[in-house]
């Protein structure tokens, strides 16, 4: 099943119903940078801090004043991708990221990792990509995301994918832009991505006076 893609209140209701604990801070930064940067979840987690640091990783991240560039090595070559700040604090993916990054205490190796058991502080191993999947599925559940489906559906609806479909859906960029960020080959599959994006745009229902 093709996953549903997940627009920016979609997100921003699952971020905000996250602990401010450092699991919360972690998964936050995970959703909104997945969301903005329209990485795959293998890439989300594959994000390492520093540039010598990818020799098991898919890339690193560079922090500078207006925002993030994205360092990602793909099968043949390396893309850089940037992502800016949010409108406000909760939608900000940059913020996010910063924040868990210092509350992490986040200087080395991985990215995202894991937390201890007592919660109180990040380890060094990474996170497995399924992670960002569950994340997603759980989040969304507890949001209320789709709620007149089951929860069942709505696990099967949702997945790391949805983060990524649902920037794709809503950017309001030219087809090119979204492509190079995407990292498609082929402008075809970035319009596959946007199949929903202009659907019902123009209501001739209400404009004939229903």
């Amino acid at each position: 099943m093709r996953k549903e893609a997940l627009l920016a209140d979609d997100l921003l209701r699952m971020t905000a119903c996250r602990d401010n604990d450092l699991r919360g801070l972690r998964d936050r930064a995970i959703l909104l940078l997945g969301f903005a940067s329209g990485l795959r979840r293998s890439e989300i987690v594959g994000l390492h801090h520093e540039a010598d640091e990818t020799a098991d990783g898919r890339g690193w991240v560079e922090v500078l004043e207006g925002g993030l560039v994205l360092h990602i090595r793909g099968k043949t070559d390396w893309r850089e991708v940037e992502v800016g700040p949010g409108s406000t604090p909760p939608s900000c993916p940059v913020a996010a990221l910063k924040n868990w990054m210092e509350l992490g205490r986040i200087t080395h190796g991985p990215l995202f990792c894991r937390i201890a058991r007592d919660g109180k502080r990040a380890l060094t191993d990474h996170l497995s990509d399924k992670h960002v999947a569950c994340r997603v599925q759980t989040t969304a559940v507890a949001a209320g995301i789709r709620d007149g489906l089951s929860e069942g559906e709505r696990r099967h609806r949702f997945a790391g994918h949805s983060l990524r479909a649902g920037l794709a859906t809503a950017a309001e960029a030219k087809e090119r832009f979204v492509q190079r960020h995407l990292g498609h080959a082929s402008a075809e599959m970035t319009r596959r991505y946007q199949r929903h994006r202009d659907s019902f745009r123009v209501n001739l229902t209400q404009a004939a006076g229903l």
